[in-house]
């Protein structure tokens, strides 16, 4: 479909929604939007939204329609490049390990991270994928 401009909401499965909170919004500096203990936390990130809903819950509903998922999920944060390394120096100076650094066929570096839960998150450039 080409009227799809662009993905709006992406989701992560948090069991620990107060290390979420933490994490997403005092380390990272993300807004919140909706928090509703033991159930979710929704975030601002630039112009989308990061769901951190908790899986024990969110697989029972039913509307909207049941959703979860196990395991190490994964998603990308956009930066500016100007702003690139600066974030890099941000994540290590709060003890945050980088856990892998990619250079990408762009020439364009990218890095991952985990947050509490054990996903992986990763810092990219713009252009990363131009």
């Amino acid at each position: 479909m080409k009227e799809i401009l662009k993905i709006k909401e992406t989701c992560l499965y948090i069991h620990d929604l107060e290390a979420a909170k933490l994490f997403y919004n005092e380390k990272l500096g993300l807004e919140i939007i909706h928090y509703q203990p033991e159930k979710h936390i929704f975030f601002r990130a630039g112009q989308s939204v990061l769901l951190c809903f908790n899986p024990d819950d969110s697989k029972l509903k039913v509307s909207p329609p049941p959703h979860f998922a196990e395991g190490n999920q994964h998603f990308a944060f956009e930066v500016k490049q100007s702003d690139y390394e600066k974030c890099k120096a941000r994540i290590e100076s709060m003890n945050i390990h980088i856990i892998d650094k990619l250079v990408w066929k762009s020439g364009q570096e990218s890095f991952y991270f985990n947050d509490p839960e054990g996903n992986v998150l990763e810092i990219v450039p713009v252009g990363v994928w131009d």
